[in-house]
């Protein structure tokens, strides 16, 4: 249920790094014509793979919650990605994580604030898409597209069989538990139900629609969607 990488995370985050900062330099910096695109989903959903081909087709950059992890784990990797924001960048990034913090009555955790820098920092530069990581509750509304990708519970164990070659019931209990462990996640950082619809501009149903079906149906409603 990951994105394959032909590169380590290592080398994409540097490169991300160093694509940012030769933007930065040549003064490229345009507001994005839509706005960033954060992707939720049920395991076995194929919500991965709908973030992949929807950054593919707008020729966005995608982040992945593997990625993101990393990155907030890492000190080094943090500075060196909020270090690609000027100076008002950074004071914006920092108001934000404030207002965050206090709208959702947040509590101080270390790992949340390195999280919301990292997210924030991409959100700051925009053309992106995120998935996972709760970035559909740090990032400004009227910043973002939230789309949150679902699926009855036996599709996303019958996914989850056939992508990773397993059993039924071997299927069943990694779905169960990954879902449960981002409802926790969600609960604790967030203060937020997962699985509330008022949390998406976009909720899609996959059990009807194929990959292709659902990223057009993301490209339509960027489209329609009030400015």
């Amino acid at each position: 249920m990951k994105i394959k990488k032909t590169r380590s995370i290592q080398q994409i985050i540097n490169d991300q790094i160093n694509k940012w900062k030769l933007i930065r330099i040549e003064g490229k910096k345009e507001k994005p014509a839509i706005p960033v695109i954060t992707i939720s989903r049920q395991p076995g959903s194929n919500g991965h793979m709908v973030a992949k081909k929807i950054a593919d087709e707008l020729n966005l950059d995608l982040f992945d919650q593997e990625i993101i992890q990393a990155v907030a784990e890492s000190a080094h990797m943090r500075a060196s990605l909020v270090e690609t924001l000027d100076e008002k960048g950074v004071s914006a990034l920092e108001d934000m994580i404030a207002a965050v913090t206090k709208e959702r009555h947040l509590w101080a955790y270390e790992y949340l604030h390195h999280l919301m820098r990292v997210i924030g920092t991409i959100g700051k530069h925009g053309h992106a898409v995120i998935l996972g990581r709760g970035a559909n509750f740090i990032l400004p509304r009227e910043e973002i597209f939230r789309v949150r990708i679902i699926a009855p519970l036996e599709v996303r164990i019958e996914n989850t069989a056939k992508e990773l070659s397993i059993s039924w019931e071997e299927a069943k209990q990694l779905t169960i538990k990954t879902e449960s462990d981002r409802k926790a996640f969600i609960r604790k950082y967030f203060n937020a139900d997962i699985d509330d619809s008022q949390n998406y501009d976009l909720v899609i149903n996959t059990e009807n629609l194929d990959v292709d079906a659902a990223v057009e149906s993301i490209k339509a409603a960027l489209r329609l969607r009030k400015e």
